[in-house]
Formats: structure tokens, C-alpha cells, sequence
């Protein structure tokens, strides 16, 4: 009896790249959860010092509120990806014939993957122009530069995502 093959380089490699792909799609998601906790966790201490007690606001709440946000929309695209969470997409792609979700799954991830790029590229652009004019946020004077860098990093794992179902059709690269 012959022992079975052994995966050959380009196996282990795509192996390899589905499980970076895969930490990095979680560790994104855990600092989109970790976001919105920094947005309750604010707004709560915001809320609770303006009371007639205190009456001292949380000082930088908003600009705190704005970043986190932003990060958490940022960071939760490759996981929603992943899962192909996009629910309203999904309920009419249910709706059409196998060969037309072969037809529409054919266009619409290439364009995703155009659309991702496009804006990964610009985020980069828009974070070096915040960058060389020293931007920060309106009232703590946080410097915002590296937010559109953290989007476009988050944009190019969408497109990374998007390659792997495509190259994997039929199959979630996460389970939810």
C-alpha cells in the first residue's frame, strides 16, 4: 500500500495564504468589536459627566467617537466579506437561475475587486495629503493621518477576500 501524497509546494502555499488570510480577516474583526466597545465606553463616560453632579464633559469625545467608528466600519468589511454577509445582495442573487448567479457572480466580483482597489489606492493618496498638511482632529488635536491609511489597508484585505472566493466559488472563507 502506497502512502498518500504529500500536498505539493503550491498546495501548502495556498494552505498557507487561506490561514493568514483568515487571522488577519479575524484580527481585523476583533478591532472592529474592540472600536465599538471604545464608542460605548466613551458615550457612556460622556453621558455620565454631564450630569448636574459633574458637569465636565468627556473633552475629545467626539473626535474619539468619529475615529473609533470609522475604524470599526473600516476593519468589519473583510470579515463581512468573508462571510458573505451582504444581505441585501444576497437575497437577490437567491433569486436567479444557477447559470444567472454564474453570470452576475461573474461581473460583480471583478468589479468589486476594482471598486476595492480603487478606493484602497485613493485612501493611501488622502493619507498622505493629511499627512504632508499635518491634519488633526478638531478638539484633542489627534493626529488623523493614518486613519485612510488603515482604510485602504482594510480595502486591499476586501480585495484579497473577494480574490479568494473567487478563486474558491461556492465556499465561505469564514463561517459566521
Amino acid at each position: 500500500m502506497t502512502p498518500p501524497a504529500r500536498p505539493t509546494g503550491i498546495v501548502r502555499t495556498a494552505a498557507a495564504y487561506t490561514w493568514c488570510l483568515r487571522a488577519l480577516v479575524y484580527g481585523l474583526a476583533a478591532v472592529s468589536g474592540a472600536g465599538v466597545l471604545v464608542i460605548m465606553l466613551v458615550t457612556c463616560a460622556d453621558v455620565m459627566l454631564r450630569t448636574k453632579w459633574v458637569n465636565r464633559p468627556f473633552v475629545g469625545a467626539y473626535d474619539i467617537v468619529k475615529i473609533a467608528g470609522t475604524l470599526s466600519l473600516a476593519t468589519a468589511l473583510p470579515y463581512t466579506t468573508a462571510v458573505k454577509g451582504h444581505v441585501a445582495i444576497e437575497y437577490f442573487f437567491h433569486k436567479l437561475s444557477r447559470r444567472g448567479r454564474i453570470v452576475v457572480d461573474s461581473v460583480t466580483r471583478p468589479l468589486g475587486m476594482a471598486l476595492f482597489s480603487f478606493l484602497a489606492w485613493r485612501s493611501v493618496i488622502y493619507g498622505l495629503e493629511l499627512h504632508r498638511n499635518h491634519r488633526v482632529s478638531d478638539t484633542i488635536q489627534l493626529p488623523i493621518s493614518w486613519v485612510p491609511f488603515v482604510i485602504g489597508f482594510c480595502c486591499a484585505v476586501v480585495v484579497m477576500v473577494i480574490l479568494h472566493n473567487l478563486l474558491h466559488p461556492g465556499r465561505e472563507m469564514i463561517k459566521p
